[in-house]
């Protein structure tokens, strides 16, 4: 069970269905460097017990879509 605040496990993989979604329609930018780039962050970020951490991945994965913006 998640923490009060945290993102769920659903949430988070939606996030990350979205974000490789996402770079299938970017012009400018390697897409398949893109692709790996997020790979690399969730992998990292996949052990993270703290939910002032997971909510701050979270949330930095949501302002990439929603700036529409490689950061």
């Amino acid at each position: 069970m998640s923490a009060p605040g945290a993102p769920s496990c659903r949430q988070v993989l939606n996030l990350y269905r979205q974000l490789l979604r996402y770079g299938e329609r970017l012009k400018l930018t390697d897409k398949e460097y893109f692709k790996q780039r997020i790979r690399k962050e969730f992998q990292q970020n996949r052990d993270l017990t703290s939910p002032e951490d997971i909510l701050f991945n979270f949330k930095k994965g949501e302002i990439v879509l929603q700036n529409a913006r490689v950061i």
